[in-house]
């Protein structure tokens, strides 16, 4: 078989130009895939926060009661236990206005030098509305059968939402007379806004604890708590970056 050696030389003649040209271009090609990597500079530009806070009335109370028993059969405890917050929730079942919710269920072992002496049964459950009068009231018949753990207020999501409107709207003019301020006193023109974030805070419920002993079953009603609702405090905060023209 004959070989075309002419051919041959001249093809290695033209891959060693190809093979010669390679380096030169990745070089070419490597300026423009580090420049295509690089962030944009930017320049004037100036982070800054603002914010606005009002005082808004609780509206809205929360009440913890619970049935809590000791002894040493667990099965009656939890009878005893069952029935008195069965009864509770159904004094609360019969008034629209409030909402219910049973809540955490115990059973633990009561120790004495190491040894189990007998057993604690706990269960509570609570109340929620913005009827703080019908509250207090009917916490007084509550207790004659349960004890009352802990009150708080607070600020219902509609009346939160109202105010957090106004609050947004005097925080927003805030961050804009500090933009203003600060294009003013660096001698700009004017102002754009890169970013702006806004938060909101507070308004939420704050306990008041009334730790009381559990009232036995033969007892009267007794004098409703005294409710103060009070109020909270709403916080909305503004922050974010302007780009100075």
């Amino acid at each position: 078989m004959s070989m075309d050696w002419r051919r041959i030389a001249g093809g290695l003649r033209a891959g060693g130009k190809r093979a010669r040209l390679l380096p030169w271009l990745a070089m070419l090609c490597l300026p423009l895939v580090v420049w295509a990597g690089d962030e944009p500079v930017h320049y004037d530009r100036v982070s800054l926060s603002a914010s606005a806070s009002g005082r808004v009335d609780n509206d809205t109370i929360i009440a913890s009661l619970y049935a809590q028993e000791e002894g040493s059969e667990t099965a009656l405890l939890a009878d005893r236990v069952n029935q008195r917050i069965r009864w509770g929730v159904e004094q609360v079942k019969q008034h629209d206005e409030l909402k219910v919710q049973t809540q955490s269920y115990s059973t633990y072992p009561i120790y004495d030098k190491g040894r189990v002496t007998g057993w604690r049964v706990r269960q509570s459950f609570r109340i929620e509305s913005r009827n703080m009068a019908l509250v207090s009231k009917l916490l007084g018949t509550l207790q004659s059968r349960l004890a009352l753990e802990s009150i708080s207020f607070g600020v219902s999501p509609k009346q939160r939402q109202q105010s957090e409107n106004g609050l947004i709207e005097d925080a927003l003019a805030a961050f804009e007379r500090r933009a203003k301020l600060i294009a003013r006193s660096l001698h700009k023109s004017g102002y754009r806004i890169v970013r702006i974030n806004v938060n909101t805070s507070g308004g939420g419920y704050h306990p008041q604890p009334r730790m009381m002993m559990a009232k036995s079953a033969a007892m009267a009603d007794v004098a409703p708590p005294s409710v103060e609702a009070g109020e909270s405090r709403l916080t909305v905060s503004v922050n974010g970056e302007i780009e100075l023209q």
